[in-house]
């Protein structure tokens, strides 16, 4: 069954087109929804897990609602990173798939998210691993939107083996209950003073490193799909090597501030305010845009480091692919001696 979301204006450049319709996967509804549409031209995106796929998946489409379709083929990082109309000129609908809607991020025009929620995951079995592993008693869920429809369920099963569970709310960039977001891990920090640790239920490194990053926790995940527990993320060692980062730039001149002008990622604001706290403190500065950020962009440039003002894992993932610091808004405060070194303060974008 589809639903509304309400999307509200922030920070962003791009014109709003209404409320998104969400589904949770591919199937006959989603097909109905787009024939009653009638678009001439669908404009299809998908996560780096599909591309494989992606042909497939454009002539099922083509097939179900008589449109034409083309493929959106640039890496799609995430909700906040949809086709542009520029991207795809004449498409009067986009379908975008593995990702929720963010709640606050317009978008250029009429879209149809497909969750790809996945049904499979035993809780019973899931409990019992959980349970075997000796992880505390106090626990927060956590998971991607893909695996949203366990938490309850593993939930009940947990709190039958004495488990203490708690699953969080957050801002307005989330749109459920124990979701993550790479940049947004609100629902976790609402919780954090009543658990001992966290369990991310989902695949991958990617979200258990940016809640390490975000919440003072142990963080262990869970592939649902595997049954496997992964062993807890070294928070530590994570926020060391961000300190130490900061301390190679605390006499820094010359930053270049960086501006992303996706609707999603676009901060124009807060690097304003960046800029003004640089130049009070006798820094020189100056603020680069781009829509998508490639390390070669910066290369030759005479800057002493860089802050990034759009996603926060482009900082603290692919920082040392680029040929100078780059630290996020926090980090920067913390070189300029604005902020303390402890607590480490995770780049939530709001």
């Amino acid at each position: 069954m589809a639903r509304e979301l309400a999307v509200n204006s922030t920070e962003g450049n791009a014109d709003g087109a209404g409320g998104p319709i969400v589904f949770p996967t591919l199937g006959p509804g989603l097909y109905s929804a787009l024939r009653a549409a009638a678009p001439k031209r669908i404009v299809l995106q998908v996560p780096a897990g599909l591309v494989r796929n992606a042909h497939e998946l454009a002539e099922r489409l083509r097939t179900e609602v008589h449109a034409q379709v083309v493929l959106a083929t640039r890496p799609c990082f995430g909700a906040c990173d949809m086709p542009s109309r520029e991207e795809a000129p004449g498409a009067e609908l986009a379908v975008v798939l593995g990702h929720a809607p963010i709640p606050n991020v317009p978008i250029p025009r009429p879209t149809f998210f497909v969750e790809m929620r996945e049904t499979g995951g035993d809780p019973e079995a899931l409990a019992t691993t959980v349970e075997r592993a000796e992880l505390p008693k106090r626990l927060g869920l956590v998971a991607s939107v893909q695996h949203l429809d366990l938490v309850d369920p593993l939930r009940v099963a947990l709190e039958r083996r004495g488990f203490g569970v708690r699953i969080g709310s957050g801002d307005r960039r989330l749109a459920y209950p124990a979701q993550a977001l790479g940049c947004n891990y609100t629902g976790a920090e609402a919780v954090a003073d009543g658990v001992d640790g966290f369990l991310f239920l989902g695949t991958g490194q990617f979200h258990p490193i940016g809640l390490a990053f975000a919440v003072a926790r142990p963080v262990w995940a869970l592939d649902p799909l595997r049954n496997a527990l992964e062993p807890p993320v070294d928070r530590a060692d994570l926020v060391r090597r961000r300190l130490l980062l900061v301390a190679s730039v605390h006499d820094a001149r010359r930053w270049g501030i960086l501006v992303s002008t996706f609707a999603g990622q676009y901060r124009l604001a807060t690097a304003r305010a960046l800029e003004e706290r640089a130049r009070t403190r006798g820094r020189e500065t100056e603020l680069l845009y781009f829509d998508r950020l490639d390390p070669r962009d910066l290369e030759g440039r005479a800057f002493d480091a860089y802050v990034n003002t759009a996603c926060p894992r482009i900082a603290l993932d692919d920082g040392p692919n680029y040929p100078r610091p780059v630290l996020t808004p926090p980090e920067f405060l913390m070189a300029l001696g604005e902020l303390p070194l402890e607590p480490y303060r995770f780049d939530t974008y709001h």
